[in-house]
């Protein structure tokens, strides 16, 4: 034989065992159809799922209606951060698969009752796409405001019936009603705009627990209740249920999971968020969305945030998306403060959880990096790894770690893990229409928001590391928020801002050191009826360049006397090459902290705003 040949030979078979193995990777996938038709799709895919006995599977929706309930779903106890520990009947429960494809192909999944969507948990490379999810059935309680007595302390309500679901007994409202399950209370209330569909100007939450509610003549209801702030006449208020029962679990949930992807995916109802990801790995939303259906007399879509990514760490990307109606944020960011307990010894510690829905949480993990903060300093201090877990319970957890612990640590100080953080990109992305904030941003690593447009309730871009209520981590260090579109902003008052800085530590913590740094927000434009712009406290190297901000009048000023360039406790501070159209005489209050470092050049339109270069 000659050479060449055998050579020729050789290279034959490599190829052929190439293919081959190619072929049986490709045999390997485990693909699964499903076609409409039937009132219960969940005991189907249950069995689909429980006997694809591989780790690679491909769940394929020809396009259609599928129905899922409850009575047959997986069930697991599950600690979901910022939603309800608790046992949760799970509709697609995908563990441990290496791969993963659902693909919906435009169908609709309509869920009914307390049910779990989605959990995605330790999978790796998840493609899902392509569908639509709602419920039945909302988890809400939904009437226009009819009449209000303040003197008396009532409010009559006309309820939606068509598509809802409520009972009134023995004086209380009891909805959904669903299954045997009702919330105690109305709860978490809101008042929304009929006509624009939108949170009420000037609207405020409140916990509603009425003595009593009457039925009326035409359909209304009476809720006798002293409030604060009555919602307006014609108004839309919702309820919720009660704070404790009303984020049961999100349309989806990745935990502990890698290279995640949902592309064409809208949540029309979820009861709790829309997308949420917990300690995963690259995660990407894109042409997606959580919002209302067309023609719905719904005004509220997820009871949560549209987005939560808590402790994630690689690219996670949101882009081409619209989230409107939620009753929490577009997107949070964030990492988790744990307190520390006790030191055990030189090398172990124990922390608590502080938050009752961090409970349970997958903080750190073995060869994990961890943060010390130590009081009063706010800044991040020694880093050591992390070389053994011990769960106590879901509040407690022991650490040991591989070197000994930083001298002078103690009770009440706090740890973060520098390992699980993101870098974060949101481009081309639509959120308006809910409540709270546009984007709660709270992670190290490059951050990016460009090319988007927005209208908050609250502040629309919100900097807020706390070790106060929630203990979610992130001092900033890299961001860029530019070319966005800002409009009707921060229409619920109060302390809010269009850009809002503003960390929120406890008592034992220094509440002038600086905590955020090098933030960059340029050639935005900002329509808004409202004069407060940015609102600063503690940040370093905070430039705001090239941005055009122009008053409206379609509402009256919640702050008639606030600045536009509000800052305290704050270094190096541009203010450069922006332009106003309005009529607010105030354009800057500072500190002399501030005002030290502060740099002001070449603003055209503001009428106090003076250079000092």
């Amino acid at each position: 034989m000659k050479i060449n040949d055998c050579k020729s030979n050789i290279l034959a078979l490599l190829i052929f065992g190439l293919l081959f193995v190619v072929q049986i990777h490709l045999n390997a996938v485990k693909v699964i159809k499903f076609y409409p038709g039937k009132e219960d799709f969940t005991p189907d895919l249950r069995n689909a799922i429980e006997n694809a006995q591989c780790e690679d599977i491909k769940l394929e929706f020809a396009k259609g209606t599928y129905n899922f309930k409850p009575d047959y779903a997986y069930g697991k106890y599950c600690c979901i951060t910022n939603h309800g520990n608790g046992y949760k009947k799970i509709i697609f429960p995908l563990f441990g698969f290496k791969s993963v494809e659902i693909e919906g192909n435009g169908s609709e999944f309509i869920f009914h009752g307390q049910v779990f969507p989605f959990l995605i948990e330790k999978c790796e490379n998840v493609i899902v796409k392509n569908f639509i999810i709602d419920w039945d059935i909302p988890f809400l309680f939904q009437g226009e405001v009819v009449t209000v007595n303040e003197q008396e302390g009532w409010r009559d309500i006309k309820p939606y019936i068509a598509g809802y679901s409520w009972t009134l007994k023995n004086g209380r409202i009891e909805f959904p009603d669903i299954d045997g399950f009702s919330y105690s209370t109305p709860g978490s209330t809101l008042a929304f705009e009929k006509e624009n569909v939108r949170v009420a100007y000037n609207g405020k939450d409140f916990s509603s627990n009425p003595r009593i509610v009457e039925k009326r003549p035409d359909g209304i209801l009476r809720f006798y209740e002293k409030l604060k702030n009555y919602p307006p006449v014609g108004s839309i208020l919702i309820s919720k249920g009660d704070r404790e029962h009303d984020r049961y679990a999100p349309a989806f949930d990745a935990i502990s999971s890698k290279n995640v992807v949902y592309d064409n995916v809208v949540v029309h109802h979820a009861l709790g968020m829309g997308f949420l990801s917990e300690r995963s790995e690259n995660i990407t939303i894109k042409n997606s969305g959580v919002y209302l259906r067309k023609g719905t007399d719904r005004v509220i879509s997820s009871t949560a945030d549209a987005t939560h990514f808590a402790n994630c760490r690689g690219n996670v990307l949101v882009e081409n998306c619209r989230f409107e109606n939620m009753l929490d944020d577009g997107t949070n960011v964030h990492g988790t403060y744990t307190v520390i307990d006790s030191i055990i010894n030189k090398y172990t510690l124990r922390f608590e959880f502080m938050h009752f829905e961090q409970q349970g949480f997958e903080f750190a993990g073995k060869g994990d990096e961890v943060w010390f903060i130590r009081q009063p300093q706010v800044k991040r201090g020694a880093v050591n790894i992390v070389k053994s877990v011990k769960v106590i319970n879901d509040r407690f957890v022991e650490l040991k770690f591989e070197n000994a612990l930083p001298e002078n640590i103690k009770k009440g100080d706090l740890l973060e893990n520098k390992t699980w953080n993101p870098t974060f990109t949101m481009r081309g992305c639509t959120i308006q229409n809910h409540r709270a904030r546009n984007v709660v941003l709270k992670t190290p690593l490059k951050t990016l928001i460009e090319n988007n447009s927005f209208s908050s309730m609250m502040s629309s871009v919100l900097f807020r590391g706390e070790s106060y209520f929630w203990y979610e981590s992130g001092a900033v260090n890299d961001v860029v928020i530019r070319n966005n579109h800002f409009r009707y902003c921060a229409y619920n008052g109060d302390n809010h801002a269009v850009l809002c800085i503003s960390p929120r530590l406890g008592k034992g913590f220094n509440q002038t050191e600086i905590f955020d740094r090098n933030i960059l927000f340029e050639n935005n434009i900002i329509e808004t009826f409202d004069n407060r712009i940015v609102l600063a406290d503690r940040v370093e190297n905070l430039t705001i360049v090239g941005n055009k901000i122009i008053q409206t009048y379609d509402a009256k000023p919640l702050q008639p006397n606030a600045a536009l360039f509000d800052f305290r406790n704050c270094k190096n501070i541009k203010i450069a090459g922006n332009s106003y159209q309005g009529d607010n005489n105030n354009s800057i209050e500072s500190d002399q902290l501030t005002w030290n470092s502060l740099i002001v050049k070449n603003n055209i339109g503001f009428k106090n705003l003076t250079d000092n270069q």
